[in-house]
């Protein structure tokens, strides 16, 4: 974003949520309002040079699930694959547990469905953004309003990091065991959205050669740049089982048990009497 744009955003943020419409969402005469705390949709990783900040080659890391919708694009390319039609309706937060009250216990969070159709063609979709490690975003806003303008942007008071592993292991994980097993005894597909730094944390996933032998389709999205405005795009559709999911998800294989019992070792404090 350029600096003039970020001098913007940061004088009109509140602390909470961002008084601006969602520039992801908000297209052909309809504004949906932002409601990202902070306000900041996407991340990448950038050096300090004379104080400023630099960009460093690498891809853009998104923050909000929002900023999918982008165009609408993802939601076409899941209806072309798995509805065999793209113009489908999203609705969301469809319960399918039930408790002993008669009570959802669990929802599928959105579910693409070509209205009309016999019988009903629809297909899950779960979108995965990445959370952050660090401090609140707003300290950089507080910082961006103190300092003067100029054509630079200042290096970040704060460090920040993308969190793979809460977002994918601890997250997005759990979701899909609890999910697709209903849908695959149903007959139903989960269409998976993330982006491609999402995706490459992961472990090395087998892809199914059909689709008819998924469970999971991954959607994953990356970004070009068109001048200083990053534009979204369909950059590859990956097949694979629940299983398989589990595995690059969880994307470590475990320690022996001399190594693991070695480290118990190394980190128990010095001069403490063993129990």
């Amino acid at each position: 974003m350029p600096r003039d744009r970020i001098l913007e955003f940061a004088e009109s943020s509140q602390l909470s949520k961002p008084d601006r419409p969602c520039p992801a969402r908000s297209h052909r005469g309809v504004s949906i309002q932002c409601n990202k705390r902070g306000g900041v949709c996407t991340v990448r990783l950038y050096k300090k040079h004379n104080g400023y900040s630099v960009p460093v080659d690498g891809r853009l890391v998104t923050l909000c699930p929002q900023r999918f919708w982008e165009d609408n694009l993802v939601f076409r390319e899941i209806g072309r694959s798995l509805l065999q039609q793209e113009d489908s309706v999203l609705v969301k937060e469809v319960g399918f547990l039930r408790g002993e009250r008669n009570d959802d216990v669990g929802r599928i969070d959105s579910v693409l469905v070509i209205p009309g159709s016999v019988p009903l063609k629809w297909c899950a979709v779960e979108i995965q953004a990445v959370y952050f490690s660090g401090r609140k975003m707003e300290l950089e806003f507080e910082s961006l309003r103190r300092k003067k303008r100029t054509n630079k942007i200042p290096f970040p008071i704060a460090q920040r990091r993308p969190d793979f592993r809460s977002s994918g292991p601890k997250r997005l994980m759990p979701q899909l065991q609890i999910k697709v097993p209903t849908l695959r005894r149903w007959g139903k597909k989960m269409a998976v959205v993330v982006d491609a730094s999402f995706f490459d944390s992961m472990g090395k996933m087998e892809g199914s050669k059909d689709v008819s032998n998924a469970d999971i389709l991954w959607f994953i999205m990356d970004y070009r740049f068109q001048g200083n405005i990053a534009r979204l795009f369909l950059s590859d559709v990956y097949c694979t089982t629940l299983e398989m999911a589990i595995t690059g998800l969880t994307a470590g294989s475990p320690v022996t048990l001399p190594q693991f019992e070695e480290d118990i070792k190394n980190r128990i404090p010095m001069g403490i009497s063993v129990a």
